[in-house]
């Protein structure tokens, strides 16, 4: 019982930074990314994100297996792995078009924006799905 607590608590735990992006991503649609220090701080922004979801990830699937529910350990998993390679593959991207932009290609800015909407998009979708699964994850007492 108490590694299922520890469990469900990991699992709030993932979903905190989840939906602080989810409500701090959007204030970067009302500014030009143009500027490079909307754009440092955008890509510090995901970077956090990536960085806390993976390493809280982990921390919730080891509580899952420890609790011996491992359907959630690997959900949980996938959602940790998710963000460890979006990570490095994320902001390899940002860099790309933020160096293409300061050499003066003109689209680049487009291509951030597209990239700054997918990224609010994937976190958007994956919090949906931990947020629908939290009556599963409730573990059943039986008398």
């Amino acid at each position: 019982m108490l590694f299922d607590s520890i469990a469900i608590a990991a699992t709030i735990i993932v979903l905190f930074p989840m939906g602080f992006f989810l409500l701090s991503s959007p204030a970067f649609l009302l500014v030009k990314l143009d500027v490079p220090e909307v754009t440092q701080l955008l890509r510090g922004l995901f970077n956090a994100h990536f960085l806390m979801v993976g390493i809280l990830g982990m921390i919730g699937t080891l509580a899952y297996a420890l609790a011996g529910r491992w359907t959630f350990a690997v959900g949980i998993g996938l959602v940790a792995a998710f963000a460890v390679w979006g990570r490095g593959w994320f902001l390899e991207q940002m860099d790309a078009q933020l160096i293409a932009r300061d050499a003066g290609d003109a689209n680049a800015v487009r291509r951030l924006r597209r990239l700054h909407w997918g990224g609010m998009l994937c976190n958007a979708t994956v919090l949906a799905v931990l947020v629908r699964s939290i009556p599963y994850i409730m573990p059943t007492t039986t008398s």
